[in-house]
């Protein structure tokens, strides 16, 4: 009998466009072969211009959500993405807390166009997910914004500083995490606009990894071969950010 897969839940704001949020999550789960399950916390009205519109959920139909997919389904790993308020984000942390399985946090504050998705209360909330996530993502804006690397050692997280938004012909990531040797990659960067849904693939090939029991180390280097793979194979799709090339990779046998 084939291993049953590892079920992995997405808690993320939905994108008409397809290229990121619970979208992008599902077809990265799927595409590595994790059996995708969502939370939806916001829906938008997107493309690859830009969000155009934006309807909050209610906490309370989020966590229904949650419950729903744990309760019935189980659940191996966890990502959380855009979470559309700081009410929602107390909710969350309330459901997950005690719940002993990876948690990928992707503190999404900003889309790839430059829209506004979390206002200052709901970044002040992130303060809880933090410290009850496995691994924290922040890109280079995110990270300032939530004090920089100092106030992120003395939170004594595990946070994957993300270089793709720093200047340079080298993208570097460095995974930090208490009491252990800083870990670093990098590649040369990439010459491309289509880049819409970078760090949601990130964080939901990274829980993948980590649902089916890989260390953080090695979730995070398949992760990352798996965004750069995507990137490559990028569709070419619409007039601004484009979307990744998600189903184009593993069409290329890469899982």
């Amino acid at each position: 009998m084939a291993a049953l897969p590892p079920r992995i839940l997405t808690i993320a704001g939905s994108d008409s466009s397809g290229g990121a949020g619970v979208q992008a999550d599902i077809k990265t789960i799927t595409m590595l072969g994790g059996y995708a399950m969502s939370a939806i916390t916001a829906i938008t009205a997107q493309d690859t211009t830009g969000v155009h519109a934006v309807e909050v959920l209610s906490p309370a139909l989020v966590t229904a959500q949650i419950d729903a997919c744990i309760g019935d389904i189980g659940v191996d790993a966890v990502k959380i993405g855009m979470l559309g308020s700081a009410a929602i984000a107390d909710a969350v942390a309330d459901r997950l807390q005690g719940l002993e399985v990876p948690v990928v946090f992707d503190p999404v504050m900003v889309a790839t166009s430059g829209a506004a998705l979390a206002d200052a209360a709901t970044i002040a909330a992130f303060e809880r997910l933090m410290a009850l996530a496995t691994l924290t993502t922040p890109n280079v804006p995110e990270l300032m914004a939530l004090g920089g690397d100092a106030a992120m050692t003395m939170r004594a997280v595990a946070y994957l500083a993300k270089g793709g938004d720093a200047e340079g012909e080298m993208v570097e990531d460095i995974l930090v995490r208490p009491g252990c040797n800083d870990v670093l990659w990098h590649d040369p960067r990439l010459s491309t606009r289509h880049t819409h849904g970078t760090g949601c693939t990130l964080a939901s090939a990274i829980a993948t990894f980590l649902g089916m029991g890989l260390d953080l180390a090695d979730a995070v280097a398949r992760a990352r071969a798996f965004v750069r793979a995507s990137l490559l194979a990028a569709p070419g799709f619409g007039k601004g950010n484009g979307p990744l090339g998600h189903a184009q990779v593993h069409s290329q046998g890469m899982s």
